[in-house]
């Protein structure tokens, strides 16, 4: 009976033995699975990110385009390229550059309040151009710079700058220069900007009479859009206007 007992338990041990090297054999195979390629992936997914994060925050941005404002030169949902190098190095933005900017405390007097971790996330999909901008964010085109005197609008409806009638052809197709007329000099390290689409732009004109007198500091510039990358069918570089190529300098004279 004893050599029984022994024999029975000799033989039910290989069983119990397989059942456990098959357990460790799958959990082997699971973490061999998660620390392979599922996590080379997804180390990868991570650091792709955080250099689109860095370059976004640094040197290039795509910006997605929320409103008709800047029509026909930019239509909503293109994605343009912001190069933030533009203006660093000493450069400065040039009247006709189309510019994004934050306009808190020129365009919007007081920041947007946000609940902190909805106001991270969405600026993380903004700065890689999948969802609209902060609402103090905004694209225009530079009009007048510092010292500029802009005037609007004489007989042929035309803007003035230093004296100099811009015929500016990037407007909005039946839309006049402006219905506002305004006179005014730009104060040194600020812009006047207005859309490409005038009848539906919110810009300078519409902050005359408040703080600061819808004046841009240099300073809240974020960048330069210099190019469409969405969609393909408007792939390409914003050409630069020559509206303003006759325009003399701020107090210089003029024939």
């Amino acid at each position: 009976m004893d050599t029984e007992a022994q024999h029975e338990e000799r033989g039910s041990s290989p069983e119990t033995d397989t059942s456990g090297e098959g357990e460790r054999s799958r959990s082997l195979r699971l973490a061999a699975m998660t620390d392979g390629p599922w996590r080379k992936a997804g180390l990868l997914v991570i650091v792709c990110l955080v250099f689109l994060l860095l370059l976004s925050t640094y040197v290039m941005q795509p910006f997605l385009i929320p409103s008709g404002s800047m029509e026909p030169t930019l239509e909503v949902g293109d994605r343009v390229l912001v190069d933030k190098l533009a203006y660093r190095f000493g450069s400065a933005p040039h009247r006709g550059d189309v510019v994004v900017f934050d306009g808190t405390g020129s365009f919007v007097q007081d920041a947007p309040r946000q609940n902190p971790v909805p106001r991270v996330v969405r600026g993380a999909a903004a700065a890689l151009g999948l969802a609209a901008p902060a609402d103090s964010d905004y694209v225009k085109r530079v009009v007048g710079v510092g010292g500029d005197h802009v005037v609007c609008c004489d007989k042929q409806g035309r803007i003035h700058v230093n004296g100099r009638p811009v015929n500016e052809a990037y407007v909005y197709p039946g839309n006049p220069p402006s219905q506002v007329p305004f006179d005014i000099v730009v104060p040194e390290g600020t812009l006047w900007v207005m859309g490409d689409h005038r009848s539906r732009s919110s810009d300078s004109r519409d902050h005359l009479g408040e703080p600061g007198g819808g004046m841009v500091p240099v300073d809240r510039v974020i960048g330069r859009a210099g190019g469409i990358a969405w969609p393909f069918s408007r792939w390409g570089s914003l050409e630069r206007t020559g509206a303003f190529d006759r325009v003399p300098a701020a107090g210089a004279t003029h024939g």
